[in-house]
């Protein structure tokens, strides 16, 4: 099942980490597994080629002798409970390095240049281990903790330099901001107001192209030119811009729940378990650094 977050590509679920995404099973005389571009195609993605009639069906095993239906071997499937279990390891290494780098690395007139450096430093290795891990077949648990572990860090020297310095109070409202449209989010999928299909996910991944462009060539502007670019980050504009970023981030949340939803109805392994941590966490950094910039502007005296 292939995870897609904009900003390392979703490494999650990938069709060529062995299991076929969500691409459909073989079909004869069809394309082979791995060579459909519908994420949302039908047909169970884990299931192997086989001899066997029965080894086609994962959730149905037929007893030959009584003509029973038995339950699915869940021997090595990942569950809810390791989607939890995973996730949470990874959101708690994140929030425990965050409030050790608020602790230590202070941002008061003489340390602010070094924290802050620190806290760049941080953000790169974790850019690069996301990308490593995106183009790896399978899981790597350190790797996706590490990368917890540096994204922490980076956002608890940001965090403390805005609450500290922009707005009092900022990282509070930017924490209970994320966890509010993350519960809003699991409510509305659960409930079945927000439907991820074809549809959703083709405007989702056309809209977050626009805005990383955007945001990019507002950046090449800042860099070069000098200033905020093009205004995409401050004023008025800054602030249309964060609530669609927010908006974005409660739409990949939604795409996350679907692949969740999706790898545990088709048996994915147990390891796959950490893509879901990983893509979770991502969207989660990404929705809370909306919040604490879009907060930041409105707090800010520019």
């Amino acid at each position: 099942m292939r995870s897609r977050n904009p900003v390392f590509s979703r490494r999650g679920f990938s069709r060529d980490n062995g299991y076929a995404g969500f691409n459909t099973a073989p079909q004869a005389g069809g394309p082979a597994v791995g060579t459909q571009a519908n994420p949302y195609a039908q047909g169970n993605p884990y299931a192997q080629p086989s001899g066997n009639p029965y080894a086609q069906n994962p959730y149905a095993q037929q007893d030959l002798q009584h003509g029973a239906p038995q339950a699915p071997a869940t021997t090595g499937r990942m569950t809810m409970d390791d989607v939890v279990l995973r996730t949470a390891s990874t959101l708690g290494l994140l929030i425990v390095t965050a409030a050790l780098a608020w602790a230590l690395l202070p941002v008061d007139d003489a340390n602010i240049g070094r924290s802050y450096g620190i806290g760049i430093g941080a953000a790169i290795v974790a850019m690069v281990l996301g990308f490593v891990q995106s183009f790896k077949r399978k899981a790597s648990p350190a790797l996706i903790l590490t990368y917890a572990g540096l994204e922490g860090v980076f956002l608890g020297v940001v965090s403390s330099i805005v609450d500290n310095r922009i707005a009092s109070g900022a990282a509070m409202q930017a924490v209970l901001g994320t966890m509010a449209v993350f519960a809003g989010v699991l409510i509305a999928y659960k409930a079945g107001w927000i439907r991820v299909n074809r549809r959703f996910y083709g405007f989702v991944m056309a809209a977050t192209l626009g805005f990383f462009l955007l945001m990019t060539v507002n950046l090449l502007f800042a860099v070069f030119g000098g200033g905020d670019g093009l205004g995409f980050r401050s004023g008025g504009l800054g602030i249309m811009f964060g609530i669609i970023g927010i908006i974005l981030g409660a739409c990949f949340l939604a795409i996350d729940f679907k692949q969740v939803e999706d790898g545990i109805a088709y048996g994915a392994p147990r390891e796959e378990a950490w893509l879901a941590a990983f893509g979770v966490t991502v969207t989660l950094v990404w929705i809370y650094m909306e919040f604490l910039r879009l907060i930041a502007i409105l707090n800010s005296n520019d």
